[in-house]
């Protein structure tokens, strides 16, 4: 599992002209079953996603495929967790 943080660079000002693409990518990941949760960081330097069912190199791809972070409105920061403990509506997360 994958905490993948998306902060904002200094083209921010662009994050506009890109929000179409990152949208799609970021429907793209819960269509295809690797997003669990997606939104905003408080009170607003970025965003952030949980991922799953995904290697870190293929994550690595599927995040520099984000429009975003293609054109360096954010800087993406992944951290993989192996979950060891988890409650009970989310035991599909462990290994």
């Amino acid at each position: 599992m994958f905490i993948v943080l998306l902060r904002f660079s200094a083209n921010k000002a662009q994050a506009n002209q890109f929000m179409d693409g990152h949208n799609e990518w970021i429907r793209r990941g819960f269509d295809e079953g690797v997003f669990l949760l997606a939104g905003s960081l408080q009170p607003g330097p970025g965003g952030g996603v949980l991922a799953h069912n995904i290697t870190m190199a293929e994550l690595q791809v599927r995040v520099s495929e984000d429009p975003f972070v293609a054109e360096d409105v954010v800087t993406a920061e992944i951290h993989q967790i192996t979950p060891a403990k988890v409650d009970d509506r989310l035991q599909f997360l462990l290994p």
